[in-house]
């Protein structure tokens, strides 16, 4: 299978590029829905294989808050924005307007505002990449989870994944006015074997 390993520098960049825009335009929706100014830098994009992901995201046992959908339309497969637990209490402190420190247990309020933020910070990423291709790409609803970061990469979580399919990790770095501290997080698109290789394609192209 392709691997991200054969990609030069211009067609990293490429990737890049549309994280980029993709992260604009969440940072413009977030922005509007909490009414601070909220930027999302992405400092990194890396095409791995599953079983090298987690060593981005920490340990095992590290906990993570992760907002799972599908990717429908013309390619096909599964998305992840995964928070560490600390900043996804942070994020939600934030959403909802009260004091730092507030939130402890993710509740339906909470779970709401975690996954209208993954639902926007996928649905502008799989925008970016849609105009880039030429494609129709389109989210399902979101669902969430609250798992160590090894479990929520397993098939249970990823219904398809398996060790060796291919993973694009975009870091993912909220600044949020207000916030005392950037808040770290990873997007994660899994396309199925297809989607993949026409992704590639696209990319060879640009």
């Amino acid at each position: 299978m392709t691997d991200g390993s054969q990609l030069n520098e211009v067609e990293r960049d490429a990737l890049r590029e549309v994280a980029n825009i993709g992260a604009g335009h969440a940072a413009t929706a977030l922005s509007q829905m909490t009414d601070r100014t909220i930027m999302i830098n992405v400092p990194e994009v890396n095409v791995r294989e599953l079983d090298e992901v987690a060593e981005l995201l920490g340990p095992p046992d590290t906990v993570v808050v992760a907002v799972l959908m599908h990717m429908m339309g013309d390619l096909t497969g599964r998305t992840a924005v995964i928070l560490p637990h600390a900043a996804a209490q942070t994020l939600c402190d934030l959403l909802l307007r009260r004091p730092q420190g507030t939130t402890s247990d993710f509740g339906a309020m909470e779970e709401s505002s975690i996954k209208e933020t993954g639902n926007i910070l996928t649905s502008a990423y799989l925008t970016a990449l849609s105009d880039f291709m030429g494609m129709m790409l389109v989210p399902s609803v979101p669902s969430m989870v609250t798992d160590y970061v090894g479990a929520v990469l397993t098939a249970a979580h990823l219904n398809f994944a398996r060790e060796r399919d291919v993973v694009f990790c975009v870091d993912t770095a909220f600044r949020v006015e207000g916030a005392s501290e950037v808040l770290q997080g990873e997007f994660l698109l899994l396309p199925d074997s297809v989607s993949l290789s026409a992704i590639f394609d696209a990319i060879r192209l640009a």
